[in-house]
């Protein structure tokens, strides 16, 4: 039975020694009272690796683009957002809930792509003093990569292009970037350029980057000055947070490089996966760190426990299964884990 081999997220790394030692040797101050010197490096890194002007520290991912709409939309206001964006389905709809916005749905194909048409005639104007009430589209979200696609990595043209198609109808563009740094390495590219036409973004240092938390909001100076208070009414301020900005700070200026590793790693279970009888999937839509694979003939909840017994953990739906690699997870773990899914599968076939 091999080691334990955690591939149920990227969030599940821990610290590295040096991020630790980062995290005692930090700078602290009170960052609510805007003076913890290590969060302002951090803050000002962000928003130079993302081409943006300032940037916001942040507790999670979910947070920082729950801070985004209250941001850029008012209460009765709409944003449109994928059909299987993170934001609709993994964020406690916090938009909806305390900020009275509405979102709306534009479809996703099956490689988390949109369609900017479908953007076009989705937007909304208000017209004031009509019966109807409609609502204002005031914001569009991409996210990038797609979680629920795949872990796709969506092509700057694209971004570009909704931008484009946003910024006309009068409405801000908002990036849940979570691993945007996944999108770019594989995308062969640079954050700033997937992010250029965004008004503002959100990506997270705790998923593939290995800190143990945080995320940073990113965007003008204006609109990073309207959010602070913002963060305060939602419950992210944080004092000596600098121990976590350090920790944030070195996955930023050291784990960017190493992802593609992780979807080196993703590819090599993916292709050992795929020679499994009862299991499928198409390598060909591994685009990064993740890999979603269909149980056959069994059952999909019954192969993650039996899997759990044997030390390789994942996540995913009874009927699709999800494994992500990491900087936790070696290439000779990967083989294990490839061995341990095709031992198990053979048992519960066979019965």
């Amino acid at each position: 039975m091999p080691d334990r081999i955690d591939l149920r997220s990227d969030t599940v790394t821990m610290p590295v020694p040096p991020m630790l030692e980062a995290m005692v040797a930090a700078d602290l101050g009170d960052d609510v009272l805007d003076d913890d010197s290590s969060v302002k490096v951090l803050e000002a890194e962000a928003a130079a690796v993302t081409g943006k002007e300032a940037a916001l520290f942040l507790p999670s991912g979910t947070m920082a683009n729950l801070v985004a709409l209250l941001t850029h939309c008012g209460r009765g206001d709409e944003a449109i957002v994928g059909s299987e964006a993170h934001i609709l389905h993994h964020e406690g709809i916090g938009a909806p809930a305390l900020g009275g916005i509405s979102l709306r749905t534009v479809a996703n194909d099956k490689n988390g792509h949109i369609d900017a048409d479908q953007v076009r005639s989705s937007i909304r104007e208000a017209i004031p003093g009509t019966a109807e009430g409609i609502p204002r589209t005031a914001l569009v979200c991409l996210e990038n990569t797609q979680n629920r696609c795949g872990g796709a990595a969506i092509p700057a043209a694209e971004m570009r292009d909704i931008a484009e198609v946003a910024h006309n109808a009068g409405a801000s563009v908002h990036v849940d970037g979570a691993r945007i740094f996944n999108a770019a390495v594989a995308l062969e590219t640079d954050a700033a350029t997937l992010l250029e036409n965004a008004d503002s973004a959100s990506f997270c240092f705790s998923k593939g980057l290995g800190a143990p938390v945080g995320s940073v909001l990113t965007g003008s100076v204006e609109f990073i000055d309207r959010a602070r208070p913002i963060r305060r009414q939602v419950g992210g301020g944080m004092r000596q947070s600098g121990i976590l900005a350090a920790a944030a700070q070195y996955a930023l200026e050291h784990h960017v490089e190493r992802l593609k590793d992780d979807h080196v790693n993703a590819r090599r279970l993916a292709d050992g996966l795929v020679s499994i009888s009862g299991i499928k999937l198409a390598v060909s839509d591994i685009a990064t760190n993740m890999v979603f694979f269909e149980p056959e003939g069994i059952q999909g909840s019954e192969l993650q426990a039996s899997l759990a017994e044997r030390g390789v953990l994942c996540s995913g739906t009874p009927n699709r299964i999800r494994m992500v690699t990491h900087l936790d997870v070696s290439a000779r773990q990967i083989e294990e884990a490839i061995e341990v899914v095709r031992e198990v599968v053979a048992t519960l076939a066979n019965g």
